[in-house]
């Protein structure tokens, strides 16, 4: 009973938190493309969607390696 329960745990590499990740990532993609368009531009701001836009797209990219167990 317990090597069911142990493989039942570890055949799943999904995360509840995996879904957070994607949406906030979503969501800064939208807020960037927003700023470049924007007719007053704020190039601190830009900055900053960049560096994090950049940051969370390299977690969605480990993270998805995760989910094909090639981490």
């Amino acid at each position: 009973m317990f090597l069911a329960a142990e493989a039942a745990a570890t055949a799943s590499n999904f995360n509840g938190f995996d879904v957070f990740v994607i949406l906030f990532t979503i969501v800064i993609a939208i807020g960037v493309i927003r700023l470049l368009a924007a007719s007053k531009k704020n190039p601190f701001a830009i900055g900053f969607g960049l560096v994090s836009l950049a940051t969370f797209l390299f977690m969605d990219v480990v993270m998805v390696m995760h989910w094909m167990d090639r981490i």
